[in-house]
Parts: C-alpha cells; structure tokens; sequence
C-alpha cells in the first residue's frame, strides 16, 4: 500500500525523522487557513501516489495566504498522471543549500533490507543509478543484526558525506528510517531530497512509503490511511469483494488462478499482439461464487473487449470454475465473449460442462497459446 506524502511524513514524524511542518488541506480555503497558521512563505504541494508533481505543475511556492489559495485553486483538480488531485499538503518552505537522497527498501535477491544514499538527491534514483552510478552507496542490512553505527557510517563515507555536523545528523536518521521501516512493515521508505539547510539542519523534504499489504492486519492506524477514492473503480469492488484484481491499461481480460499464472497470461497474449486489460488471480481454491464475483469486476471495465479464463487445476476443480462460469452468466449480462482453458484436475468434466450448456459468447481452447490467440482476435 502507497501512502501520500503527508502520511509518510506522520510515520518519520513517530520515529523521530526530522520533517518540515504542514497542514493537510482539501480546500483553497483550508490552504490559506493552513498558510495563515504557518506564517512565511509556504508550498503548495498536491498529494498524488505518482510522481512527477513538479513537472506537472503539482507543487507551487506561496509568499502569502492569499497566494497559498490562488495555488490551491489552480493545483486541486488537477490530473498527474492519471491521478486527481483531490488533496493538498501545505507546507513551511525551506531554504536548500544541499539536496541528498536516502532510502531503504527490502532487497528480495538476498531477502535483506537495502540502504541507499547518493549526494545527487532532487532527481530519480534510476537517473543516478544509470548516469553515475559510482555517487550511489549501497549497504544491506542483515535482519539478525539490525542497524548498526558502523554500518551507518559506512554508507555515509561510502556517499562522500564529509562534514562532521552532517555525518552525525544523517546517521542518527539513518537509524530512525530503519526502526521505522522494520515496525511498519514496510517495503519502502524513502527520503528525496533529504536536504541540509544552510544553517546546516538535514531533514526530510519528502517521502516515499510503501508498507506491505500482507502486514496490515497488525496496523489498523495505517490500514486506515488507504485512499479508496486514489484506486480505480474496478480495484476499489474488488477489495469489496476480496478479489485480487489491479486494473491495467488493455482490452484483454484475464482471469487465472495463481500469480504465477496469471503473469505468464498477461506476457502470453502481449506475445499474441494483444493488450491485458488486468491482474485477476481467483486463487489457489476458487469457488463458484469467487468466479462469478471476478467475471463480474471485469465486464464492468469499460475497456474490456474479450476475456480469457486461465485455469490450471491443482487445488481448484475445473468442474467447480465450469460452473461458476455458467453461474455468472446467468446472474449478470456479460455480453464480452470468453476464452476458457482449462488443464488438471476434472479439466474434462469441466470442458464437458460448458460443451452441454453452449453459451454463445463461449469458446473453449485447449492450450494456452490458443486461448491467447482466440481472445485478441475477438478484441479486435
């Protein structure tokens, strides 16, 4: 789960990483409200899971309350990248003399926590990674031991950090940002720019936090910070109905049953020449009313021309997605015509099934590779 900026900043605020201070605002009356209460210049600063906010024009300087409102008017409403905004951060602004760049993230190569600093902070980590990769300091961190003053001041000196105040600073965040990543649960937190003041102050000017999905059960106070209104309509009915669903940009529907298999559909039919229109994993044991509620979730997608069915019965019985599928086609009017696969378990019965009942907008394939083929072909 993604957190906007100003949640992020509530967590480093809990752990002691040192944050500029701001006020939430979803109004061009609550930006000046905000602005007033601050004093000074301030910045507007849209609160979007994207990036790219200043390119688009999503982060505005303020001299005054009455400029905070006028930014405010223009940012609020405004789509970055398939995003609207619909939230604004306003925040004190700050006087830059150095931008760094800190993170840490979970490495799933050595399944270990990953500290990166570079001096180059302000642009993309991949920017710097690419362009000059040698300005980047990379350290894991080994779970057993945690995070220790020496592997801080390792990645310290290995960035070119070389001012004493500047060192003990960092390292002390460096610590924090790890007990913040470990107790959250989190798959990312990251710091860019982490600035140094001219007075010589590092704090962090933005943040970047990830927390995984699977964590959430053991904190309620972040589950609670998902935007509902920031995920498409069709994710938003899936989480309703607890289907594991991600709306992508295609006409291609697919539904499968394992991760695994349902990524190896979507590279199959981009293969083919065609588009997935999502991610639908039934699961390892999908019941009929589990098919109904994902076929229901994906005809809605408005995008959608075609969808293939996937299912590769280990756990799951053909037989029992057969019906399922039959099921959902009485219950709703799904007028999209379906591709079906099915292989393993009862993969005859359920072929068996379909054959008896003969829906018209049903066509059954026996391999993968046809399947694809038959479900671009009738999206386009």
């Amino acid at each position: 789960m993604d957190l906007y900026e100003y949640q992020g900043k509530e967590l480093f605020g809990r752990f002691g990483v040192p944050v500029s201070e701001g006020r939430l605002a979803t109004t061009p009356a609550e930006a000046r409200t905000a602005a007033e209460q601050l004093a000074g210049p301030i910045v507007v600063k849209a609160q979007v899971l994207t990036g790219g906010r200043g390119k688009a024009g999503g982060i505005k300087l303020a001299d005054s309350p009455e400029d905070a409102e006028r930014e405010a008017e223009e940012i609020l409403g405004l789509d970055i990248n398939g995003h609207v905004v619909r939230k604004l951060w306003i925040e004190q602004a700050s006087e830059i003399a150095k931008e760094y760049y800190l993170s840490v993230t979970f490495d799933r190569g050595t399944k270990k926590a990953l500290f990166l600093l570079t001096t180059e902070g302000g642009i993309e980590i991949e920017e710097v990674a690419e362009n000059n990769p040698d300005a980047l300091a990379r350290l894991h961190v080994d779970p057993l031991e945690g995070s220790q003053p020496y592997q801080g001041r390792r990645l310290i000196y290995g960035a070119g950090i070389a001012d004493p105040s500047e060192q003990k600073q960092i390292l002390d965040i460096i610590g924090k940002l790890y007990t913040c990543f470990v107790e959250t649960d989190a798959m990312l937190c990251e710091i860019n720019p982490l600035i140094v003041t001219p007075e010589g102050e590092v704090r962090a000017l933005d943040s970047k936090f990830t927390v995984d999905d699977n964590a959430l059960y053991k904190h309620h106070d972040i589950a609670e910070m998902r935007d509902l209104e920031a995920y498409p309509p069709e994710e938003r009915a899936a989480r309703e109905k607890g289907v594991t669903y991600v709306k992508l940009d295609g006409e291609v529907g697919i539904l499968g049953n394992g991760a695994g298999l349902v990524m190896s559909t979507l590279d199959v039919i981009a293969l083919v020449g065609g588009r997935p229109a999502n991610f639908c994993d039934l699961g390892g044991g999908g019941d009929a009313q589990g098919v109904v509620d994902a076929l229901e979730i994906i005809s809605a997608d408005p995008q959608v021309r075609s969808i293939v069915f996937n299912i590769f019965a280990g756990i799951t019985r053909c037989d029992v997605v057969a019906e399922g599928i039959l099921q959902a086609l009485s219950q709703t009017k799904i007028e999209h015509p379906i591709v079906v696969r099915f292989d393993g378990t009862n993969a005859d019965e359920g072929r068996a099934i379909l054959a008896e009942a003969a829906p018209p907008n049903l066509h059954v394939e026996a391999t993968m590779l046809d399947a694809a083929k038959r479900a671009v072909k009738l999206a386009g």
